[in-house]
């Protein structure tokens, strides 16, 4: 199990689900692609880089909280561990405002 603690891991990547190249974010550690929204499964901890899964993880729902704006909400294809992630500057907003209504969710995530 892990610790708990934030590493920051601002590397760029190339997309596993789009297959665009993503830069790194400057501010904060990236974790999802900013244009389909998906991720992937590789930490157990966040940034850590540890987790053996690998999987992709697809944005399941968006939901909007106070002060933190839209937190994306990540299911993995493999496992299916979820974890919840904040919107990103560069995100998608179309694409968050899609998916943060039920009726727009993708059916297999259902």
């Amino acid at each position: 199990m892990g610790s708990g603690l934030f590493t920051k891991n601002d590397s760029g990547f190339i997309c596993g689900h789009c297959g665009r190249e993503v830069p790194p974010l400057g501010y904060s550690s990236r974790n999802h692609c900013p244009f389909c929204l998906y991720s992937k499964h590789v930490d157990v901890d966040p940034g850590d880089r540890m987790s053996g899964c690998g999987g992709m993880m697809a944005p399941y729902e968006v939901t909007v909280h106070g002060k933190k704006g839209f937190i994306i909400t990540h299911k993995c294809e493999k496992c299916g561990m979820t974890r919840n992630n904040r919107m990103q500057s560069d995100d998608d907003t179309d694409l968050l405002i899609k998916l943060s209504n039920p009726y727009n969710r993708q059916e297999r995530y259902k």
